[in-house]
């Protein structure tokens, strides 16, 4: 028999709990993995224990095809497979049905304090931690709506679910996140603070858009772990790190980082601005928004609404008496011009361009009307950076 590891993001839910209940799946230590039209996949715990193979394939109608995976697995994935089909999906009554099948019901009457959506959101949220995904994207679609995670750059569907409960699993999201529950036409943005299953902090930043079938949601996944690691853990190493490291400790001048949107610059940022922190300097930050709350640093967040914009902040900040400005992203002409001055008149200013190389950002900041000769005192440093997806350590041939 093949032996199988369970990758519960492979894995569709509403099919493979529709083949057999929760309490089937129990006594005979087996769980479906897939079930197509011909056939069902099912992993067991005991190999020679057939005692419900007969009675699984007259009533699939299906041939069963069995593989082996660890108990521990099978056990894990039943709880969490078949509790979130119990929160999402009412159930009917257990007397009308065969006892290896699950009955779908109609999903109407949640809302977002009811506690199968609040136990549903509780069950995202922690599994999301567990596949180390950054982003949660909850879609309204017809006739269910769906819920992909990304994990490691690419998005993986999770998830179908009825569109009474999906809208109040959006609800739920946005009264924790402290967000108008009752305003769906405009976007919005919150956070969240919380703890992983490992009682690590993980901070979630919400990001809602009206669409034509309703509130998109988007949750992304910030682990203060993962953005406030050594310069090894980056990556960075060798010639590399010595350069880095040479660049930072300058002072006095313009450190930028490229790359394209999710390519890990503000966690490279967050890195060096750790590295660089001090009980003797003053280090603050401009950003939008801010991605974690750190201690060591003086945090501000921009408010286009009543124009304190990038430039303004640097503007004020320079009466700060700082020694090392962190600016989120420069945008804009005012922007850079600010960022300039600040590393004119002493200080050191990191901060960020989208660009495709280090070379291209001289060109952007001529673009964005920053004379050459200025660039020539104050920059010293220009990253690029890329994130590279790797095979797994455990797997990999």
């Amino acid at each position: 028999m093949e032996r199988v590891h369970i990758d519960p993001l492979r894995v569709d839910l509403s099919r493979i709990t529709a083949i057999m209940s929760l309490s089937f799946a129990q006594r005979y230590g087996i769980l479906c993995l897939d079930a197509s039209v011909d056939e069902i996949v099912v992993a067991t715990m005991q190999p020679f224990d057939v005692s419900w193979l007969e009675s699984l394939q007259e009533f699939a109608e299906r041939s069963v095809r069995r593989v082996v995976a660890s108990p521990e697995q099978i056990k894990k994935y039943s709880e969490r497979f078949y509790s979130l089909k119990a929160s999402a999906i009412a159930p009917m009554d257990d007397d009308a049905v065969p006892a290896h099948v699950l009955q779908i019901g109609d999903g109407d009457g949640f809302t977002a304090d009811d506690q199968h959506v609040i136990k549903l959101v509780e069950w995202l949220l922690q599994f999301a931690f567990e596949q180390r995904a950054s982003d949660i994207h909850l879609e309204p679609r017809l006739p269910e709506g769906r819920i992909r995670f990304r994990v490691d750059g690419v998005l993986h569907p999770v998830y179908r679910l009825p569109d009474a409960v999906m809208t109040s699993m959006v609800s739920r999201l946005k009264i924790l996140a402290r967000m108008d529950v009752t305003e769906r036409r405009r976007p919005q943005v919150g956070r969240i603070k919380m703890l992983s299953a490992n009682s690590a902090a993980v901070e979630l930043r919400l990001s809602s858009m009206p669409t034509a079938l309703g509130e998109k949601l988007v949750v992304r996944i910030f682990d203060a772990s993962l953005m406030m690691q050594s310069f090894d853990q980056l990556g960075l190493a060798g010639r590399d790190l010595t350069r880095w490291r040479r660049i930072l400790n300058i002072g006095q001048s313009l450190v930028l980082v490229t790359g394209p949107t999710g390519s890990g610059k503000t966690a490279t940022l967050y890195s060096s601005l750790k590295y660089l922190a001090a009980t003797a300097v003053n280090l603050s930050t401009i950003e939008d928004p801010i991605e974690m709350l750190i201690d060591d640093f003086n945090q501000s967040q921009i408010n286009t609404a009543i124009d304190f914009g990038f430039a303004e902040a640097i503007r004020a900040l320079m009466r700060q008496d700082p020694d090392i400005i962190m600016v989120g992203e420069i945008r804009d002409a005012d922007t850079a011009h600010m960022a300039i001055q600040a590393a004119l008149i002493g200080h050191l200013v990191l901060s960020t361009l989208h660009t495709q190389d280090a070379p291209s950002a001289i060109s952007r900041l001529v673009d964005l009307e920053v004379p050459m000769y200025l660039l020539r005192a104050t920059l010293v440093g220009v990253v690029a950076q890329r994130l590279i997806r790797i095979l797994c350590k455990d797997c990999r041939a």
